[in-house]
């Protein structure tokens, strides 16, 4: 991640013919993606983030205006690309597969980004403004997608009445599966999965995490 230096800020007139270029906004972004999820939040100071990036130590700064802005920047475009990937529920699926089909589609994005994975893994333990941004502008909109199936599944007796919080967990839960991939391997997966095997992964998840929420309820075995 080296290199030479750039200018964080331009100054009037034209630069000099050996003045290196900022790096590109989705390279700038990336960067910042893997160091926050390799160091932490606290840990990814503005200096070591500068020097990830290639910059100088002020760039953030004049860029984003902060490191919590650029924290914001950086899970804003992972976030974007994980949502814009995610395949539409059919909604005239029953709703039992309307929510395998949810949490399908959620589990095979994550294995897409697992270093946003990780940010958030770090993030859920600590009661910070940074939670609070993710909460209410990804999981909380994001959740509201299926809890109409949901509501209707615990209406008609084919699923127990769940807390969110129980709910959330046992949904997100098994993303570590497909992200903690020196543990998975020390477990029998292979070294390197193909798409499709992930894929596969990502159906046998779901169909085990919704088989086990719909076993809850009255007519359950």
């Amino acid at each position: 991640m080296g290199g030479a230096k750039a200018e964080s800020v331009r100054r009037p007139g034209r630069p000099g013919a050996d003045t290196p270029a900022v790096p590109k906004e989705q390279n700038i972004l990336l960067r910042g993606l893997e160091a926050f999820a390799e160091l932490g939040y606290d840990r990814a100071s503005a200096r070591e983030l500068a020097r990830r990036l290639g910059v100088s130590h002020n760039f953030i700064n004049d860029r984003y205006g902060s490191k919590a802005a650029f924290w914001r920047a950086v899970v804003d475009s992972a976030m974007g690309a994980q949502l814009s990937s995610m395949p539409p529920v059919d909604p005239s699926a029953d709703d039992a597969e309307q929510l395998r089909q949810f949490i399908t589609g959620l589990y095979r994005t994550s294995v897409d980004t697992p270093l946003l994975g990780r940010i958030f893994v770090d993030e859920f333990s600590r009661d910070t403004e940074r939670l609070d941004y993710v909460y209410e502008r990804y999981i909380g909109p994001t959740l509201q997608t299926v809890v109409p199936s949901i509501d209707r599944l615990v209406a008609s007796g084919r699923m127990a009445p769940v807390p969110m919080d129980v709910l959330f967990f046992a949904i997100l839960g098994p993303i570590s599966g497909m992200l903690e991939v020196p543990l998975a391997r020390r477990l029998g997966r292979s070294e390197a999965e193909s798409p499709e095997q992930l894929t596969a992964t990502a159906e046998l998840l779901a169909t085990l995490v919704v088989n086990g929420l719909l076993a809850t309820g009255s007519g359950g075995h």
